[in-house]
């Protein structure tokens, strides 16, 4: 048997304020059964607390209205269980990069800087497939995904550690030129959908990131700092080279960059 209560019932059957009861009405997520035309007041059937309840819960877990709405609106079981499921999904690679950040949080506060093994190398100047792109810092996770999936799609066959660089100005205004790379021969034919760009040779300082991109900054910070106490840095867009990225294992923890910093020569160090 259902029964109507008043909106203030409603809100001690099911945990959701009054307000937020309003709100549901007016934006047509949860509407009350009938609403009084002198006084406007409203009343819910009680068959509707276990649709408050799902509402609830599924705003605990932080999804967007509009994901909620169609949950509820779900006329089918499979529509509304891919809806959570790919809601599911997002919030475990939320908790999963949460969980990174605390790591490497923890790890920041330790005292004492990171072991930090600096190279040197000379890259001589190359040629290679490039997708460029003027390119935001926060955007720089899909953007990569759109690049590098081109680049793989051209160069299938082509056996080399592919890269990007990285201007100035994507560190300093949050955004800037960034081309990602992937080697090929001298005489490489054009491919479409990538442009053949030709980059320069240098003497670059180079350190190893290991494991996923959540603590990226204290290798640059360090290598930065390096370069800065050491070297004599050198014009040009920082490089980062990919022997191991996303495409070749499924792991974040595998995953292997090497950061290049552009410097002048190779310094003398003393011992």
């Amino acid at each position: 048997m259902t029964a109507t209560v008043t909106v203030g019932e409603f809100s001690r059957l099911t945990h959701l304020s009054v307000k937020t009861l309003h709100h549901y009405h007016e934006i047509g997520l949860l509407a009350p059964v009938s609403v009084d035309s002198s006084s406007g007041y409203r009343r819910y059937g009680t068959d509707q607390v276990d649709i408050a309840l799902l509402i609830r819960r599924l705003r605990l877990l932080r999804m967007p209205l509009a994901d909620v709405r169609a949950v509820v609106e779900a006329s089918d079981g499979p529509a509304r269980e891919e809806t959570l499921r790919a809601h599911l999904e997002r919030m475990e690679q939320e908790l999963a990069h949460t969980r990174e950040v605390v790591t490497s949080l923890r790890e920041l506060l330790t005292p004492g800087r990171p072991v930090l093994d600096v190279q040197y190398r000379f890259i001589p100047p190359f040629r290679a497939y490039g997708v460029t792109g003027q390119v935001a810092r926060d955007e720089i996770g899909p953007w990569c995904g759109y690049a590098f999936g081109k680049l793989n799609a051209v160069g299938a066959d082509i056996h080399a550690t592919s890269g990007a660089t990285y201007s100035d100005e994507f560190f300093t205004e949050d955004a800037g030129q960034v081309v990602a790379f992937l080697p090929v021969a001298p005489d490489q034919a054009p491919a479409d959908g990538v442009e053949l760009v030709d980059l320069p040779g240098g003497y670059f300082a180079i350190a190893v990131h290991a494991g996923p991109m959540t603590d990226f900054d204290r290798t640059y910070g360090a290598l930065g700092s390096h370069v800065a106490e050491y070297c004599e840095v050198a014009p040009g867009p920082i490089r980062e080279l990919y022997p191991i990225g996303p495409g070749d294992v499924p792991d974040p923890a595998d995953y292997r960059t090497e950061v290049c910093w552009p410097i002048q020569r190779i310094p003398v160090l003393k011992g």
